[in-house]
């Protein structure tokens, strides 16, 4: 039975405070009208019990002991990357609601054991993916879709920042492991260009990349490019970056009757092409977007508590992970992956 308080809110466990967001999903769920945080789990002790003295629950070392926990209905996973198989698995075998940070998992093989586990026992599964709820990519995606830009031949996705200029992570971090991470600037800050160009374009036919360690400084990438063919025929181009200071970041797509940008310095949008101005010259920012979705949280509380079916699937975690291998086996092997990968 779904473990909710006298005014229908749902019990939350956070099951670890290791990623740099895991106090803001943590406050997310305080702040919710639906949500109460219950106990908190972390696989460091000193760290969890500090958490949970910030935010007034209990502290418990023993994981089975908070799947068990009276009134926890749902789990926030903030654990290492490589810790999600084995926790969200257990977590979902223990009947409860998943909501877990990016990415789902490092490997494509753990995905399919999550994703598995979750539909077997019959409970939501949501990945933090909050760029997608945008209106700016719900314009995009609409636009793409209704052949506005005509057949699309090329799209470029960046985002970046100087987490490893300024020295971020100290020895010892999680997120400077390749086993515990899985990877570095791509597949921490590059998941959300990877996870919005998959969306937009479609299933990969290949990928190659160039993972690099410009400033030496990390055991993983701190400067990645992908490569990406997609079915269609279209080409597309992600950059993630721990060592650049600034620049626009964001989303263009390149078609046979027009373009659009999302990130363009002073508009959320921008266009041009037939579709949009009338000729093949010009450009204009849209008048109106749709509305944004549901805040990923938002979106695993009304899939819990209503029945509702959130917009961001666990199939959309399984085709970020995807992405992510392949691009690791390609930077690993110094080879184009195909689809499927192998």
């Amino acid at each position: 039975m779904l473990a909710l308080d006298r005014d229908g809110a749902l019990g939350v466990a956070m099951l670890s405070f290791a990623h740099v967001h895991a106090d803001g999903y943590a406050r997310q769920v305080v702040d919710h009208a639906r949500a109460r945080l219950v106990v908190v789990w972390d696989e460091e002790e000193a760290r969890g019990r500090e958490a949970a003295k910030r935010f007034g629950v209990p502290f418990e070392p023993d994981l089975d002991r908070v799947l068990a926990w009276d009134g926890v209905g749902g789990v926030v996973c903030n654990a290492p990357s490589s810790m999600h198989a084995e926790i969200l698995t257990r977590a979902a075998q223990a009947g409860k609601h998943l909501f877990t940070e990016k990415v789902l998992s490092p490997t494509v093989a753990d995905c399919d054991r999550i994703i598995a586990a979750a539909r077997q026992a019959g409970v939501q599964l949501v990945i933090s993916m909050p760029r997608l709820c945008e209106g700016g990519v719900r314009w995009l995606k609409e636009a793409i879709d209704a052949g506005d830009l005509g057949e699309i031949t090329f799209a470029r996705t960046r985002q970046g920042h100087a987490a490893a200029l300024d020295g971020n992570w100290k020895p010892g971090n999680w997120f400077r492991d390749p086993e515990r991470a899985g990877g570095g600037a791509l597949m921490d800050l590059g998941a959300h260009p990877v996870y919005i160009i998959r969306h937009l374009l479609g299933e990969p036919r290949s990928v190659m990349a160039r993972l690099s360690s410009f400033r030496g400084a990390y055991e993983v990438d701190d400067n990645a490019l992908v490569l990406i063919e997609f079915g269609s025929g279209a080409l597309g181009s992600v950059e993630a970056s721990w060592v650049q200071r600034g620049g626009p970041g964001g989303v263009a797509v390149y078609g046979t009757k027009g373009w659009a940008m999302l990130g363009y310095p002073g508009a959320a949008v921008i266009a041009g092409g037939e579709a949009f101005t009338g000729n093949r010259g010009g450009a204009l920012m849209p008048d109106r977007l749709p509305p944004a979705w549901p805040s990923p949280m938002d979106q695993w509380l009304r899939a819990v508590l209503d029945g509702r079916t959130p917009e961001i699937t666990p199939e959309f975690g399984r085709s970020l992970t995807e992405i992510m291998q392949a691009a690791t086996i390609s930077e690993r092997e110094r080879r184009e992956v195909r689809w499927p990968i192998h």
